[in-house]
């Protein structure tokens, strides 16, 4: 991490309270890091530009658009060369139903986690990537029947070590 600044309590609050409610003003941010507006901006300008916030976006609770089903994806790779991780990763891309991709180590390469409108739905995503020969040997299909947690807040504090 050389070349980032090095960051304090009142950079990690900022973050912390951002997370929460990027709607923020800079006046109500300032005044819950304990800045005078002005100084709280440029930190946030500072973060922004240094990477470690990398944008804002809203919260869709999808259940309320339309009906859908979560699906996790355990892949398995033929080959494991890189160039087989590199094929496999850029193809996967351009899958609008793909939410997150984790490379693991362990009993398989990946965890993929979906959301699509129905099983049949999911179906004919996973066949679609099995048809373009990306590498696929094998795959394992995981349907969510509830979601009894979610977390969007990362715990900063806790991660860093830090106590409240």
């Amino acid at each position: 991490m050389a070349g980032l600044p090095k960051l304090d309590r009142i950079d990690i609050k900022i973050l912390t309270h951002l997370q929460r409610d990027g709607q923020l003003t800079n006046v109500s941010l300032s005044e819950l890091v304990g800045l005078s507006p002005s100084p709280c901006l440029q930190r946030v300008k500072r973060l922004e530009a240094a990477g470690y916030i990398t944008g804002y976006s809203a919260h869709i609770n999808m259940r309320k658009l339309a009906e859908c089903v979560t699906v996790f994806t355990e892949v398995t790779l033929a080959d494991h060369r890189r160039e087989d991780f590199v094929k496999f990763e850029a193809s996967i891309r351009s899958v609008e139903e793909l939410l997150e991709c984790h490379l693991l180590s362990g009993g398989y390469d990946y965890l993929l986690r979906f959301m699509v409108r129905s099983i049949a739905h999911y179906q004919e995503v996973i066949e679609n990537l099995v048809d373009r020969n990306i590498g696929i040997e094998k795959y394992f299909s995981y349907i969510v029947l509830k979601t009894p947690l979610t977390k969007t807040e990362l715990p900063i504090q806790a991660l860093l070590g830090e106590t409240k």
